[in-house]
Parts: C-alpha cells; sequence; structure tokens
C-alpha cells in the first residue's frame, strides 16, 4: 500500500514553514542591509545539494512569560552538515529573524547534538554567530545551555578544527563560543562583539564608548587582537571560511591536504635581488613569502594585529605549511607583548593539525620599553619558546639577516627543536648586535681613539665577521646549511619532504603548562 498523501502533504507544509520562517518581510530588511538569512549563508558555504539538515522539527519547550505562543521553527539555529571542496563539514548558523536567534534548551542541544556528531566522524565545525543571546524567558536554562556549548568548543579543541563567524550581534556570555574556536572571521559591517554594551561601561566606570571602539571588526582586527579574519559581507565570510579549511586536516589524526607535485629544484634568481644592499634597510618580507608560496597564494592570519610578526597558511611545492615571519617594516621586525602571543597561539595552532612550520626570521631582539617590561614580555616571550619547543611537526627556519639575543632562539633555532635551519650569507646571528656589543665591549678602546665613530664602525665589521657570521653558526653545526636566497624554495622544499614522515615522541603528561 502507498503511503497517506495526507501524511506526505503535512510533512511537506512542515518543511515548508520551516524554510519560510522569518517571514518575508524580515528576510526583505536583512537583505536591505546586506545581510543573509542562516539558511542562504550555508547554502553559499556547503556544495550544492550535499546539505543534511539536524533538527528540523526540534522546538522549545517553555511554556512560560508567553512562550506557550510563540512558534520559533527550528529554535532559530538551523544545524546540519554538507561538502565543502569535498570533504564533510558541520555546521551551525542562527537564525535571527526567529526569536531574535536567541539560545534556549533546545537551541543549545541542536548545536551540542551537532558537535558530539563532528567529533565522533572527524570533521570541521563553523558556527554563524547572528544570535541575540541568551533566551530570558528560559532563565537558568539559557546559561546552562551556554554552558553546554562551552564544554563542547572545550572538548573540540585540538581534535577538530573550529572556525566561528561573527556575523551579527554577538554579546555577553554568547562571545565566548567563538572565543574559544581556532578561528574567528567577522564580518565589516553589521556585525559586533562584546561582553559590556557602552550603557554598561558608562554604568560601571563612567567612560563614554561607542561600539566601534571596542566592538566592530576593524577594533578587534587591529586593537584587540580577538579576531582573525575580516570579511567584507556574508559571502565573502563564508568564503573565508572554505579557503581556510582548504589548508586545514579535518581532524587531528588526519594529515593536511597536502597537493604534492613533482619537486623544482630550479633557482630563483630574483631572491637575491630582494635583499637590500645595506644591512640597515629593512627588508620586505612580504617579497620573499610571495616568491617561496605556490604561486604567492599566502592567506595571512591576523594581518592587522601586531604587524611585525607576519603568520599565515600557503603551501610550497604543494605541502601545507604555516608560516612564521618577522616583519622588519613594522617595529624593525622586534618581537613584543602581541606578536609573542599571536606567534605562539598560531604555532600550536599549527602542530595541532600537523601542519609544518617555516620560520622566516631578521629579528634584532625582543621589544625595550618600560610598557613591555611592566606588561610583562618576559611571560609573553616565554610563549613563544614554548610554543616552538612543545611543537613536534616538522620545523624549518631559514635566518635571512638580524638573529639576535633571546630572539633569535624564540624563532625556532636548532636549540629549540628546528629540523633544518637555513641562513643566507647576509645573516647576523649574536647575543646582540654589533653596534650594541662594540659599545659595551670596547667602551674604554673608543674612549680613546682619535675618531670614535670611525673606530666604532671599523671594530662592528670585524665583530660581524668574526662573531656574528653564519659560518661561525654553521662551523658548531647550529645551522645545516648556507645558502644564496636563489636557493631558498627549492632547499626549503625539500627539507619539508623530508620532514613530512617525522616522528617525535615526548614524555608522557597531560599537557605542559605553558606561561598564560
Amino acid at each position: 500500500m502507498a503511503i497517506d498523501p495526507k501524511l506526505l502533504e503535512d510533512l511537506r507544509e512542515r518543511r515548508d514553514v520551516a524554510y519560510r520562517a522569518g517571514g518575508a518581510d524580515k528576510l526583505e530588511k536583512r537583505h536591505a542591509k546586506g545581510l543573509l538569512n542562516a539558511r542562504e549563508r550555508l547554502e553559499l558555504f556547503f556544495q550544492e545539494g550535499t546539505f543534511q539538515e539536524f533538527g528540523m522539527h526540534a522546538q522549545h519547550s517553555c511554556h512560560r512569560f508567553g512562550m506557550e505562543k510563540k512558534n520559533l521553527p527550528y529554535d532559530g539555529v538551523v544545524c546540519g552538515t554538507g561538502f565543502v571542496d569535498g570533504r564533510p563539514v558541520a555546521a551551525y548558523s542562527h537564525d535571527f529573524t526567529v526569536g531574535g536567534g536567541a539560545l534556549g534548551r533546545i537551541h543549545a542541544k541542536k548545536i551540542c547534538d551537532l558537535m558530539d556528531f563532528a567529533h565522533e566522524s572527524g570533521m570541521p565545525v563553523v558556527g554563524v554567530n547572528d544570535s541575540g543571546g541568551a533566551r530570558i524567558q528560559e532563565g537558568v536554562d539559557s546559561l546552562s545551555g551556554y554552558g553546554q556549548v562551552f564544554f563542547k568548543n572545550v572538548l573540540l579543541s585540538g581534535v577538530v578544527p573550529q572556525v566561528a563567524i561573527i556575523a551579527g550581534p554577538c554579546a555577553g556570555g554568547a562571545a565566548y563560543s567563538p572565543a574559544l574556536t581556532d578561528f574567528l572571521i567577522m564580518t565589516r559591517e553589521n556585525a559586533n562583539m562584546f561582553i559590556c554594551g557602552p550603557d554598561v561601561i558608562k554604568a560601571a566606570t563612567g567612560e563614554v564608548a561607542k561600539l566601534e571602539q571596542f566592538a566592530s571588526a576593524a577594533a578587534h582586527a587591529s586593537i584587540s587582537g580577538n579576531i582573525h579574519l575580516v570579511a567584507n559581507d556574508d559571502r565573502h565570510a563564508m568564503d573565508l571560511t572554505a579557503r581556510l579549511l582548504s589548508f586545514l586536516p579535518s581532524n587531528n589524526i588526519s594529515d593536511p591536504p597536502h597537493e604534492l607535485v613533482d619537486l623544482d629544484l630550479s633557482d630563483d634568481p630574483v631572491m637575491n635581488e630582494i635583499v637590500p644592499a645595506s644591512s640597515k634597510e629593512p627588508l620586505d618580507v612580504t617579497a620573499v613569502i610571495n616568491r617561496l608560496v605556490d604561486a604567492g597564494d599566502f592567506l595571512e592570519i591576523m594581518p592587522d594585529f601586531a604587524r611585525n610578526l607576519i603568520i599565515g597558511f600557503a603551501r610550497i611545492q604543494g605541502v601545507v605549511v604555516g608560516i612564521v615571519a618577522n616583519n622588519p617594516m613594522f617595529k624593525a621586525g622586534t618581537l613584543d607583548i602581541d606578536s609573542s602571543d599571536k606567534g605562539a597561539r598560531f604555532i600550536r595552532t599549527c602542530n595541532i593539525y600537523n601542519i609544518p612550520i617555516v620560520s622566516l626570521v631578521d629579528v634584532p631582539g625582543f621589544m625595550p620599553g618600560l610598557a613591555q617590561e611592566q606588561g610583562g614580555i618576559i611571560r609573553h616571550g616565554a610563549k613563544m619558546l614554548f610554543a616552538y619547543a612543545a611543537a613536534t611537526v616538522p620545523k624549518v627556519t631559514l635566518i635571512m639577516r638580524k638573529a639576535y639575543g633571546g630572539a633569535y632562539l624564540a624563532m625556532c633555532s636548532s636549540d629549540l627543536g628546528a629540523d633544518m635551519v637555513f641562513a643566507w650569507p647576509t645573516a647576523e646571528i649574536a647575543v646582540m648586535g654589533a653596534e650594541g656589543a662594540v659599545r659595551v665591549l670596547f667602551r674604554k678602546e673608543l674612549k680613546e681613539a682619535d675618531d670614535p665613530k670611525k673606530r666604532a664602525a671599523e671594530i662592528s665589521e670585524e665583530y660581524r665577521s668574526e662573531f656574528a657570521s653564519p659560518y661561525q653558526a654553521a662551523a658548531n653545526a647550529m645551522i645545516t646549511d648556507v645558502i644564496e636566497p636563489a636557493h631558498t624554495r627549492s632547499a626549503i622544499a625539500l627539507a619539508l619532504r623530508n620532514t613530512l614522515t617525522k616522528r617525535d615522541t615526548r614524555p608522557p603528561k597531560k599537557h605542559g603548562n605553558i606561561p598564560l
């Protein structure tokens, strides 16, 4: 016997209600602001026809404070799985047109159930945040729901990649789930993220603060460092997420999506021309990166925060890598509090997901100054040391020019576990720069010289050639090889291929105690 047509009609009507949730008027208003709704965002993200929804018919069970009269299709959050570039990904998307996308007990359960499925299946989780926050009518159940989501975020951390997209309001406790993920992407307009709003700040401290000063994408990207990438709009946010995932494995026991090709070991003469003639001229490390990576395709992470350190993902002759590079064009490439935090987190993320790390070094030291010392540069700088030393993935280091003092170590020297260390002939490896060393070591001689400035310059050159030369480090087996810049891409590509099978076993323990 055929199924009763009424049952099919009822099912279709229910699904139609879910697809039209929020109504045409609300959707039209969103489109006028340049916003998409929850389903449209996921449709852009997943390959056509691959989305499988979880919990379309789930509903709140609150019957107080007027909620008994409210119909909230799928309880205001669309959950499911689909394919992105041929790989399965789990995603949930708050629907602001349904009860403001507010989180209640069932809403939270749907997200947690999806995260459990992703955990067991070994697939990334993407969350699109566009919510009014906790559903007040459900009281402590809403707070409990947030706690359950946070717990799942931590449970999945280091197991599967987690990406949060801030595409609307994300206030109060709601901001902590994105903060617990691996990467945060925020749309430039129509989105904000904060713990306390302007009114609360004014009431508590008397300060007058506008949302754009602390809650906007621009503020988070450049000042607080809370987010990793800024998207122009919803469509761009979904594209950025897909591009980011293209460099990451599906889980922590899988290899990254390398695209191994036949090695090209030819020289790149342009690299020789990138190096400035004078060591006092800043090196444009972005030009080095663009020549080093395949087709100049480099996804920079946190480009507007702590710009003295550049981090990001790329492929070098098909091998997915995380790049950590000093940027002499900004603060002379020194390491400071913010850049140390930025670098350490990125290094640990690469280590979690089995991504080899390539470090490009041109660092004159840690940033001096009272604010840095009082701000805890010792503790923050130690994070870089800890992150590199703890990382068991392949680590390849290139010393381009300056590598002084503790910063030389903090940029992954052989002593911090680098598998291979290359240096250009322009490299200077020393406890401190030549000028500083001469002032300390030859103070008396300079005072007695007829021309102190000329004599200081002469001694500085002698110091560089005798004590800071890359050949001295190579003679002490601290450097794998001294290479000309033109040979950089082939040398690093070979090093990466030779270390992909690396296995590094550490003492059994719960985890190390990184200086947070």
